[in-house]
C-alpha cells in the first residue's frame, strides 16, 4: 500500500500547499473520522512522542481538539498556559523556543496574536510546528476541517461556489479558506460591509459583495464568520441590530442560496449577530457540529503526517 506523501516539516499555512498535498491530508483525515466513530478510538502511532500546545490566545475548540487528537494517537500531551508561564513575566518568543528545545518535544502547536509567530518558532525549534492561528494571517487546520466537512457532504470541492460572509478583515480563517478553496477549484465570494472587507482582496481571486442577498444568491455553501470585537480598534459596524439586519444569516436571506446549500461557522458563534439560532441549529442544512467533529480527525491526520519526518519515526 502506498504511503501518503507530505513533504513538509511544518504546517504554517495553506498558502503554498498544492491540491495533492491538501487531498492527502483530507483523505487521511477521512479515515480518522471513521476511527473516531468506533468504540476503539485510540492508536499508539505517536507512542513516546510529546505534543505541546502553546496557546497565547484563549481557545476552546482548537485547543481541545488538538489535545484529543494527540491523545488518540498515543502522544504525551502538555497544554502550556502562557498566563502562568515565564512568557507572562516578559520572556521573549525566542527564549521560549530555546526552553522548549531543551525539553525535546516532538510537535509544537502554537496560537499567537501576532502574524508570523508560528513561522518564527519553526525556525528556532527542532520539532514539527503546527500553526493554530497567528494574528489575522492564517489558521490552516480550520480551513482543512472546513474542506473535509464540505467534501463529505457535497462529494467534491471543485466547482462549488462558497460565500464567506462577515468580518473578513480580521479573520485568519477566511484567509486560509480562500487559499484552500481556490487551490481546490471552488469559486469564492466574500460578503460583508466595506469596513470589514480588506482593500484589494479581489487580487486573491475572489468576488466581493457588499450586499448579503446578492452575495449568497445561488451559492452551494454559506460560511459565516464571527465578529471579532477583540481585534477591532474603532467602529466597524453601526450597531448589532443593524449588522444582523443587513449581514446576519436568517432564513429569508438563506432562501436566495441553492435549495441544498449548507451552512458553516468556525465558532464560537454570536447568535443573533452573525447568524440566527434557528438557522444555526437546522439539522438538515447546518454543518457546524460536523465541523467540530472533523476538527479532531484533521488534526490527527496533520500530527500523523508531520511526525513521519521526525527522527526514529515508525513508517507503517
Amino acid at each position: 500500500m502506498t504511503q501518503p506523501r507530505f513533504p513538509h516539516r511544518h504546517l504554517l499555512g495553506i498558502q503554498g500547499l498544492g491540491p495533492q498535498e491538501i487531498t492527502t491530508i483530507l483523505d487521511l483525515a477521512d479515515g480518522y473520522a471513521a476511527q473516531n466513530r468506533s468504540i476503539d478510538k485510540r492508536r499508539n502511532l505517536l507512542g513516546g512522542r510529546t505534543l505541546v500546545n502553546l496557546f497565547f490566545e484563549n481557545s476552546t475548540r482548537t485547543l481541545t481538539s488538538f489535545e484529543l487528537a494527540g491523545k488518540r494517537l498515543g502522544a504525551d500531551v502538555i497544554n502550556m498556559q502562557t498566563s502562568a508561564s515565564s512568557v507572562a513575566k516578559g520572556e521573549s518568543l525566542i527564549d521560549t523556543a530555546m526552553t522548549l528545545n531543551a525539553m525535546h518535544l516532538d510537535v509544537l502547536v502554537v496560537r499567537h496574536a501576532e502574524s508570523g509567530a508560528a513561522e518564527l518558532l519553526s525556525e528556532k525549534v527542532n520539532c514539527a510546528v503546527i500553526n493554530a492561528g497567528d494574528g489575522a494571517h492564517e489558521h490552516p487546520t480550520q480551513a482543512l476541517l472546513d474542506a473535509l466537512t464540505i467534501r463529505r457532504r457535497k462529494g467534491t470541492i471543485a466547482g462549488l461556489t462558497v460565500a464567506i460572509c462577515g468580518d473578513v478583515l480580521h479573520s485568519r480563517v477566511a484567509r486560509s479558506n480562500i487559499h484552500l478553496l481556490n487551490t481546490m477549484g471552488a469559486r469564492v465570494r466574500l460578503v460583508g460591509p466595506r469596513t470589514l472587507i480588506p482593500s484589494q482582496v479581489d487580487r486573491m481571486g475572489v468576488e466581493v459583495f457588499h450586499d448579503m442577498r446578492a452575495g449568497i444568491k445561488d451559492v452551494d455553501v454559506v460560511m459565516m464568520l464571527r465578529i471579532q470585537n477583540e481585534r477591532m480598534k474603532g467602529s466597524f459596524i453601526p450597531s448589532i441590530p443593524e449588522y444582523f439586519r443587513f449581514f446576519g444569516l436568517d432564513y429569508e436571506k438563506l432562501a436566495l442560496a441553492k435549495p441544498d446549500a449548507v451552512i458553516m461557522h468556525p465558532g464560537p458563534m454570536n447568535r443573533g449577530v452573525e447568524i440566527d439560532s434557528d438557522v444555526a441549529d437546522d439539522v438538515e442544512r447546518s454543518l457546524i457540529r460536523e465541523q467540530v467533529e472533523m476538527g479532531v480527525a484533521v488534526r490527527m491526520a496533520c500530527l500523523d503526517l508531520l511526525t513521519r519526518h521526525l527522527p526514529n519515526a515508525v513508517v507503517l
